[in-house]
């Protein structure tokens, strides 16, 4: 896959000056740019499908893409400065607010499904699945647990060390939300970045960590690190494709987006570039490790993109 060779770099741009490709896709009729920012899960699929947009469109459109996290990315799109914004977790109200303020009108479309990963260094056996129970022990805000044998009886006394998503990132909000039923309550006292990458490194180095993130991050990387399974009370649940799709993986599998600003739906180039997204995006997000939706749900996106534009 060519997302796997590609240098995740802040707003990694790919100028794809090549024709071919076997996806459906306009040709190279179109010119212009497309910017795209926002959440870190999302990214991998947005910027596979800006690079198959590009060799479709022979290099005419430029499209770059950014992982400045999901609430980050809803203040550049909210300002007007982004034309799409990747989301890990739906938008909230005070970003509503903010968009109309600016007169910006998010056009919301569900992309994939994605779980997040709970993940250890992968010579930690002491633990194979943790409750959410213990895992709000551990996180939660004011939490003082600093070894595993407070974790659990059993546990060996050696030092608990945390690595998670900054608070900009859309999974630390649905991580917060899930496990803590609050959204952003957390203990602030952990290694934190928004940058997956930084999180996979860490937790690959530490012998004694415990982490969190996208799943699709733990697939890319599950040679350096190991999933555990999580206990919502029904027995303990691996995180697979087939778990998340069925939300067997609860309360750790949910939807991810990308939101337009339906201004920019004016622009014949963001139009079929949405179309690309979504005719191409059930293979896509397969090669890049989530879970794809049904058919339905991309057509039923693909019938919104001529209603939002106004050329039905």
């Amino acid at each position: 896959m060519r997302f796997r060779t590609m240098i995740m770099a802040g707003g990694a741009t790919l100028l794809a000056a090549s024709c071919g490709g076997d996806r459906s896709g306009p040709g190279g009729n179109l010119s212009g740019s497309i910017e795209l920012d926002g959440s870190s899960t999302v990214y991998p699929i947005s910027q596979a499908v800006a690079e198959e947009f590009m060799i479709e469109t022979r290099g005419n459109v430029r499209v770059t893409v950014g992982f400045s996290g999901t609430g980050g990315g809803f203040r550049r799109f909210c300002a007007g400065e982004t034309a799409i914004s990747n989301a890990s977790r739906p938008i909230k109200d005070d970003e509503l607010e903010l968009c109309g303020q600016a007169g910006v009108d998010p056009l919301e479309l569900q992309v994939a499904i994605d779980g997040l990963a709970v993940v250890v260094h992968p010579e930690n056996t002491m633990v194979e699945c943790m409750t959410v129970e213990e895992l709000r022990r551990i996180w939660e805000p004011g939490s003082t647990v600093a070894r595993w044998s407070e974790v659990r009886e059993g546990l060996p006394d050696e030092p608990l060390r945390l690595y998670g998503p900054g608070t900009n990132s859309g999974t630390f909000d649905y991580f917060t939300e899930a496990i803590m039923g609050e959204e952003d309550a957390s203990r602030p006292d952990y290694a934190a970045s928004e940058d997956d990458n930084v999180l996979v490194q860490g937790v690959s180095a530490d012998v004694n960590a415990l982490g969190y993130f996208g799943y699709a991050y733990y697939i890319e990387n599950e040679n350096r690190l190991r999933a555990i399974g999580v206990d919502n009370g029904s027995g303990c649940v691996e995180p697979t494709i087939d778990n998340v799709t069925t939300n067997r993986y609860a309360p750790l599998s949910r939807p991810i987006f990308i939101y337009v600003n339906r201004a920019h739906l004016e622009r014949p180039e963001v139009v079929e570039f949405l179309r690309f997204y979504m005719e191409n995006a059930a293979e896509l997000v397969t090669e890049v490790g989530y879970v794809p939706m049904e058919p339905a749900k991309y057509q039923e996106n693909l019938n919104q993109i001529p209603q939002a534009s106004g050329t039905e």
